[in-house]
């Protein structure tokens, strides 16, 4: 997949069908924030949310490089991590 495609996906993905399904970008990711913080009892920002989210598809890559799906995702999170840690 070209890196265009990647990155208008990884755009579409995140402005709108996600959003569509998962609520608010910030709202999302306090959400998890608030769980992982629960269970691990340590406390979780939601800006930090997508940047583990981001790892996660990086250790996906290490079996399957090969699944585009990785690539976009990680450009996703790269961006909502971007706008979340105060970016406009």
């Amino acid at each position: 997949m070209k890196a265009s495609k990647i990155l208008t996906t990884a755009m579409k993905d995140i402005t709108t069908d996600r959003a569509k399904s998962y609520g608010p970008m910030h709202t999302n990711m306090k959400n998890i924030a608030t769980l992982w913080s629960a269970y691990l009892d340590v406390p979780i920002e939601a800006a930090q949310v997508p940047v583990m989210m981001a790892l996660l598809k990086i250790g996906r890559t290490k079996h399957s490089a090969d699944v585009p799906d990785n690539f976009v995702d990680l450009a996703g999170y790269a961006a909502i991590a971007g706008q979340l840690n105060g970016g406009e």
